[in-house]
């Protein structure tokens, strides 16, 4: 099948494929064919990466026999050779001739290179047209995103089936490349455009709506066949890509790093749960100017703001809140239909709640450690419940200015063993994970009648572990991490968050990440531990063997546990990306940041065990409306000015 062959037999052939085709990949046939049988219940399109095999053409009998017995499957399969980004040695003509062997044992496409069809005979590509398969041609480049028109035109001189376009992103921004090439060339029905790596995310889930044909995903977390991958049971269910269309909202949490944040499961948990047509994605970037191009053009319409971008982003809203101004940080924004952004910040109630919840806040001996945004937030809402707060950070004219503008007090390292506090929290990222630096204080240091830790991944952190064993009751971030999201969520929305749905697939899925790692630690474990074989005795005479080397509902109340490990489960690898590229900052209006007036979204507070007690648990105010609609009517006549950039 190919360019030349009849046009209803295409579209037969396109009227068949999903907007998700899942990769695989295996070290035999056997465990390819394995994980074929494992996918095709769920995934009725896959990818066969043959080039991951030792020996191909050993794979095209199975090949044949799968597809015959699962006649619901759409095939590709690929060689790639080895020069051109694949695991294939073998010889173009050897690749002609498995890919034509492969269209004859049933695979519906095949996937071959732009080099090799540049390089192939005209006698050796003929023959793939004529082999039956509907022809791939692709293009990788594994550094960078470059021009991409040029690309097309490189392609579209074989007329193939199918052009497939798949650059490496090192911006955010350059997702935006990809996603004009769609639009420019994706009405036809026959371009499939992915950007890889890390900053090419979002491509993967917004390159369908965009104009790709298709996108690839991975059989499971660690069996990634291209740098950026999600697995297929996620792009399904999670972000909901069969859904995602030109009305779908689109959302994100951006900073840096943000490659491991479970805001995107949470937070799209909550949009299918209240059937808000919304899909939230993991936007990594530390470059504000890369953010701010993404949000105006995509366009996204609303952000959970991390680190480091709290307090530079200050600069580019058109206003905030009170209590946002007042802090210097903010966490949420929206972006409102004139396209101005406006700030909020959920931090706060995050961590005020879960303390409420045990004991009074007013007159509290507070210790918080670290100086940056989260740190703010816990300074100025703790000081404004008439708590008495002490600031300590490693660079201590940080944590002086912070201490002035708050009216809090700052101290040295040494006095913090000598002093006693009724309250100390972990506002750092110490101890998260992917983090070096597991915690700030040593256990003799640590004297409090209760720990609190603003991380929330791992769920039981070193520094959560280390009160534990001194007897002291601890409040995990899991509560502040869900509470924010959860104001968050009715912030942009104007529903009530169904927090506690929320709550049960980030503890569910910290328990699954917990289990991992522990399965990990035993595997290493038992291998250093694992006797080496005495050396046989051997006679003179013989050389010794050489051997192988071995429905809506209201939020209600709910109950945080720490998670109990029941089975391991793989997670991918995070994978490593070049710096991207230094690009002219966007010029953007710099005003003075306003204040924004808002109703205070509901609090149900979750009832969580711990084993300090439990006091009257807190009323929150009403959820503020959808921001979409009445950011703009929610924003004070005065505005108040905001924090001067570093």
């Amino acid at each position: 099948m190919t360019s030349s062959s009849p046009n209803l037999a295409l579209q037969s052939l396109r009227s068949r494929l999903g907007r998700v085709c899942v990769a695989l990949q295996g070290a035999s046939p056997a465990e390819l064919f394995q994980k074929a049988e494992a996918a095709a219940p769920e995934h009725m399109f896959l990818e066969f990466r043959l080039d991951s095999l030792p020996n191909p053409a050993a794979a095209l009998p199975r090949l044949k026999e799968f597809l015959e017995a699962n006649p619901l499957v759409t095939a590709i399969t690929t060689c790639r050779r080895k020069p051109n980004g694949g695991g294939f040695t073998g010889s173009l003509s050897d690749e002609a001739e498995i890919l034509a062997k492969a269209a004859a044992a049933g695979s519906q496409l095949i996937d071959l290179e732009i080099e090799s069809a540049e390089a192939m005979k005209h006698a050796d590509l003929d023959k793939l047209r004529a082999a039956g398969a509907a022809i791939i041609i692709s293009y990788h480049d594994f550094e960078a995103t470059r021009d991409l028109d040029a690309v097309y035109e490189r392609i579209q001189k074989f007329q193939p089936d199918f052009i497939k376009v798949v650059p490496t992103a090192r911006s955010l921004a350059d997702n935006l490349t990809l996603f004009a090439f769609l639009e420019k060339y994706g009405e036809a029905g026959n371009v499939i455009g992915i950007s890889m790596g890390e900053y090419g995310v979002i491509s993967r889930v917004l390159g369908v709506r965009a104009g790709s044909a298709f996108t690839f995903a991975a059989s499971s977390v660690e069996d990634a066949t291209a740098p950026g991958q999600i697995p297929a049971r996620a792009l399904v269910e999670n972000y909901r890509i069969d859904h995602i269309a030109a009305g779908t909202k689109i959302y994100g949490v951006a900073g840096n790093p943000v490659r491991s944040s479970l805001s995107p499961l949470m937070l799209n948990t909550a949009f299918r749960r209240e059937t808000v047509n919304a899909v939230y994605l993991a936007l990594q970037t530390s470059k504000l100017t890369d953010l701010l191009k993404v949000v105006q053009a995509v366009p996204i319409h609303g952000l959970s703001v991390t680190m480091p971008l709290k307090q530079e982003i200050l600069e580019h809203l058109e206003r905030t809140d009170p209590l946002s101004a007042k802090i210097g940080a903010v966490n949420t924004i929206v972006r409102a239909q004139d396209g101005k952004l406006y700030g909020f910040n959920t931090d706060v109630g995050g961590i005020v709640g879960p303390i409420e919840r045990r004991r009074s806040i007013r007159g509290l001996k507070v210790l918080v450690l670290g100086a940056g945004g989260a740190s703010r937030a816990a300074v100025f809402g703790l000081k404004e419940k008439g708590a008495d707060v002490t600031i300590y950070n490693r660079t201590v004219e940080t944590a002086q200015k912070l201490a002035k503008q708050a009216g809090a007090k700052t101290i040295k390292r040494e006095l913090i063993g000598k002093t006693h506090f009724d309250l100390i929290i972990n506002s750092t990222p110490a101890g998260m994970k992917g983090n070096k630096l597991t915690h700030i204080l040593e256990p003799n240091e640590m004297h409090a009648d209760l720990v609190f830790d603003l991380v929330y991944n791992p769920v039981e952190t070193p520094f959560l572990r280390m009160a534990r064993e001194k007897g002291i009751p601890v409040i995990t971030g899991v509560e502040m991490f869900v509470h924010q999201g959860a104001r968050q969520f009715e912030i942009w929305t104007g529903k009530p968050a169904p927090e506690e749905e929320m709550l049960r697939v980030v503890v569910h899925a910290l328990k699954q990440l917990q289990a991992e790692a522990q399965a990990s630690a035993v595997t290493k474990d038992e291998a250093k531990h694992v006797e080496a074989p005495k050396p046989a005795v051997v006679k003179a005479e013989h050389k010794p063997e050489h051997k192988p080397e071995p429905a809506k509902a209201p939020p209600v109340k709910a109950s945080v546990t720490a998670p109990v490990i029941k089975k391991p489960v793989a997670t991918a690898a995070p994978v490593k990306e070049k710096a991207p590229e230094k690009k002219a900052p966007m010029a953007v209006k710099k005003s003075a940041v306003k204040t924004v007036p808002t109703k205070p979204a509901a609090k149900t507070p979750a009832k969580v065990v711990a084993k300090a007690p439990v006091k009257k648990a807190v009323t929150k105010p009403a959820p503020a409306k959808a921001a979409s609609k009445s950011a703009k009517k929610a924003v004070a006549k005065a505005p108040t000015k905001a924090a001067k950039k570093k």
